[in-house]
């Protein structure tokens, strides 16, 4: 009877481990046994281990408790404990230059960029003041992200171009990054000289082919956002290729074959393409339901099943939902947190106010300071404290929170906790997944 260690990335397991079991942690919701195409595997919450084990183990729980006991049982801290992490140096800093649209996305959670204000544009003044702020607040000699949102960014394109050269000349020998958020139908040439000139990350939203993105991304004045892509995408090959263009596919309980929107909307040349479920919006036929979550899990896993063939065969295939959980499997990435926000990420609004994140904008439960005052430490430390994934429930016992870290606090706030199941349920695929490519050591072709 034995365990065989999988992730090869992982420090020793003997490493900052402990009891299985916690006074208010119940056995059970520390691991989790997972049948793959190659033999049953263990999944151990703290640190987000997996290991191999035999038939005999899976099927006599005495035995794994007593195998597991022995690897375990060795320091009194868990990998993650109750206390909330310190306040972190600032990294990533997204300004809403453009709190206002040009289209009329059904599902839109933002109402156009106006989160329920007046339509406004970020001033120079403003911007420039928030690049300071990130590089002040940062660590010394760190890399910083700036990131342009809105709305829609390109409104204000001016700014954008401003800001960008202004960070790259006041950051000294510090690197910075860029990042753009962009329905991709106002780009022309001299942005995307500016994308390719600096190290932007630019993601576009598009729903599918011409027929389904139009339906749920009209523009405001009539006219094809699918046809102003298209050309968007043709002054990439002529003026140069970002660092990264990636893809954003938002997905509604009315969108239909996955799998046929992912080959789609790859084949039109981004480097990845993601989805996200719309959870919260002012239209509740677009929102997905507990019950929606059921179909989409079957969907999301037909198009891992699809990457992971790829990556059997030796081919990459993009698909960032699935390449993201099976890079944080192989680095065994534990965090009681699901992103950055209020930590290491803020997000600035056109009055120069500062936020939990982008989806959090204007929202005075997340307001984080000012840009011309300061960052507000206490309002950070307090998020950090009350959203520790370990002192919600249920999360506080579920085997899959370290990799999920509680849910999107946009989401959470309004809607609850609808796609626990979901999550589970893909987290789950993904393991497998991870298995059955690491049996064959072809875990280096997404390493």
């Amino acid at each position: 009877m034995s365990l065989q260690l999988v992730q090869l990335t992982l420090p020793s397991p003997h490493e900052h481990a402990s009891p299985i079991g916690t006074e208010n942690q119940s056995f059970n919701a520390e691991y989790r046994i997972i049948e793959t195409p190659v033999g049953p595997h263990i999944f151990i919450a703290d640190q987000s281990r997996l290991y191999a084990i035999d038939n005999a183990l899976s099927h006599s729980e005495s035995e794994l408790h007593r195998a597991l006991g022995e690897l375990i049982v060795l320091n009194e801290e868990r990998a993650i404990g109750l206390a909330p992490i310190a306040v972190p140096p600032l990294h990533s800093l997204s300004l809403n230059v453009a709190q206002a649209c040009n289209m009329a996305c059904s599902y839109c959670y933002a109402d156009e960029g106006r989160f329920g204000g007046k339509a406004r544009l970020m001033s120079e003044e403003i911007a420039f003041r928030s690049i300071d702020r990130l590089l002040s607040e940062a660590a010394e000699g760190e890399p910083v992200v700036v990131g342009f949102m809105g709305g829609e960014p390109m409104l204000h394109r001016e700014l954008v171009h401003a800001a960008t050269r202004y960070a790259a000349s006041h950051c000294g020998e510090r690197e910075v990054r860029f990042s753009l958020t962009t329905n991709g139908t106002l780009l022309n040439a001299c942005d995307v000289q500016l994308f390719h000139e600096f190290p932007f990350t630019v993601q576009i939203s598009i729903d599918g082919d011409r027929e389904s993105n139009d339906l749920a991304r009209p523009m405001l004045g009539g006219g094809s956002s699918y046809d102003r892509i298209i050309e968007s995408l043709k002054l990439f090959s002529i003026h140069g290729r970002p660092k990264q263009l990636s893809a954003r596919v938002t997905v509604t309980p009315l969108t239909r074959d996955l799998p046929s929107v992912l080959r789609h909307v790859m084949s039109l040349g981004f480097d990845d393409v993601g989805f996200a479920p719309v959870v919260v919006s002012p239209n509740l036929s677009t929102s997905f339901s507990s019950r929606d979550f059921e179909s989409f899990l079957a969907d999301m896993i037909a198009c891992g099943r699809i990457a992971l063939d790829e990556l059997k065969n030796g081919r990459p295939f993009p698909f960032t939902n699935f390449l993201t959980a099976i890079d944080e499997i192989h680095k065994g990435t534990h965090r009681p947190y699901p992103c950055g926000a209020g930590a290491a990420y803020l997000s600035v609004n056109a009055e120069g106010e500062v936020y939990a994140c982008h989806r959090l904008i204007d929202d005075p439960a997340f307001a984080m300071g000012n840009v011309r005052t300061g960052l507000d430490q206490e309002s950070r430390s307090k998020l950090l404290a009350r959203m520790h994934v370990d002192r919600m429930e249920p999360c506080r016992g579920c085997w899959a929170r370290y990799l999920c870290g509680g849910g999107c606090y946009h989401e959470v706030t309004r809607r609850g906790r609808l796609g626990c199941d979901y999550i589970r349920g893909w987290i789950e695929f993904c393991i497998s997944a991870y298995a059955e490519l690491s049996s064959s050591n072809q875990y280096t072709h997404f390493s």
